[in-house]
């Protein structure tokens, strides 16, 4: 799943701008799905979080997540579009931020 930020409006991103927004979505998606799931029912949880051009700059977020067998119950499915969209959320939210401290 991924999703453009362009209409932000951002400034070019540094580097460590670009390492730091990766980061905060990759920490994002990790916390909203281990408060939903117990860390010990959780067999694989692989989070990526790649960033493509500067202007627009396209975010692209994607978890894989199976669960132990004694969660069926659980929608793991949903379970990880729910973390892509908390990811979004929590970078566009530093975006935001950014454009703001640019600006003044």
């Amino acid at each position: 799943m991924g999703e453009k930020l362009e209409e932000l409006g951002l400034p070019e991103l540094t580097p460590e701008q670009v390492e730091a927004l990766c980061s905060l979505a990759e920490k994002a998606a990790r916390e909203y799905i281990l408060s939903k799931v117990p860390p010990k029912r959780v067999e694989t949880l692989n989070i990526s979080v790649e960033t493509e051009g500067e202007k627009p700059l396209t975010l692209t977020i994607e978890v894989e997540l199976t669960l132990s067998p004694l969660m069926r119950n659980h929608d793991t499915q949903k379970l990880a579009d729910e973390a892509v969209k908390e990811a979004f959320t929590i970078a566009e939210k530093y975006l935001r931020e950014l454009k703001c401290h640019s600006q003044k």
